[in-house]
């Protein structure tokens, strides 16, 4: 199937999925009114821009440490492997819901850490950490073998094999599925609002209880996660596309 019509199929069916779905509330018999939700579409604007600054800020934290976490589980030493596996095991293993309760009640009050925002965001990077990690490792580990032995043959030291050869051609892979863990933490920080943070939730909870509009509160959030997640997840499958060759070529020596 060529591009174009690719393209025109893929519209003609979310139109149709789109209409199937609007169709479907209008015949659903409840009484919609969106009138009362624009009075307070400042708190939706001040929950989207604290969504998307928990998220970066989130984000940025958790590449910092899911490079430390790769570095540590892919360490000749014991002691350092055991660590990052540790680390790794723990957040996988247990809700991010859970550790963002334990941040907030136990750690933040015994470093005297206050600001929900820093609170909420950090807890977002720490969760990340364990999964961009892992991509890191996993792509780092899919290199060809044969180009640590020829870097190695040729007398680059190991820091050097990894900068200038191993690096580079696993860096084209990792792009698409960090991309797709931004989009999963953009969701993942929709659970800011059990510490009372201004996300974009907790703000469509306080419109609900103003106005008594719950379904039309929360749709218009769901239409909020909706106009960033879909961009960045049709970015990722670009980058997947146009990276997906030169990937697998890697670089040769």
């Amino acid at each position: 199937m060529s591009r174009g019509r690719e393209v025109l199929v893929r519209a003609v069916l979310t139109v149709a999925v789109v209409g199937a779905f609007v169709a479907a509330l209008l015949a659903s018999g409840y009484q919609w009114d969106f009138r009362p939700i624009w009075k307070y579409r400042g708190l939706y604007v001040e929950g989207l821009w604290k969504t998307l600054a928990a998220t970066g800020v989130g984000y940025a934290t958790g590449l910092v440490a899911g490079v430390f976490v790769a570095l540590a589980r892919l360490s000749r030493t014991l002691p350092v492997r055991h660590l990052g596996d540790l680390y790794v095991e723990i957040i996988r293993g247990t809700p991010f819901l859970v550790q963002l309760l334990v941040a907030y009640f136990c750690i933040a009050p015994l470093l005297g850490l206050e600001s929900k925002f820093w609170i909420g965001s950090i807890a977002l990077g720490v969760f990340a950490g364990a999964y961009i990690g892992e991509v890191f490792r996993a792509d780092i580990e899919s290199v060809d073998r044969g180009q640590f032995e020829a870097a190695r043959s040729l007398g680059l030291s190991r820091r050097r094999t990894m900068r200038h050869v191993v690096f580079p051609q696993a860096f084209k892979r990792m792009i698409p599925p960090l991309t797709g863990e931004l989009i999963a933490l953009t969701k993942e920080s929709s659970l800011l609002y059990v510490i009372a943070f201004t996300e974009l939730s907790f703000a469509a909870k306080q419109v609900s209880s103003r106005t008594i509009k719950s379904f039309e509160a929360y749709l218009v959030v769901a239409v909020l996660y909706l106009t960033v997640t879909i961009p960045l997840s049709m970015l990722a499958r670009r980058l997947e596309r146009r990276l997906g060759q030169s990937a697998r070529s890697g670089v040769e020596l």
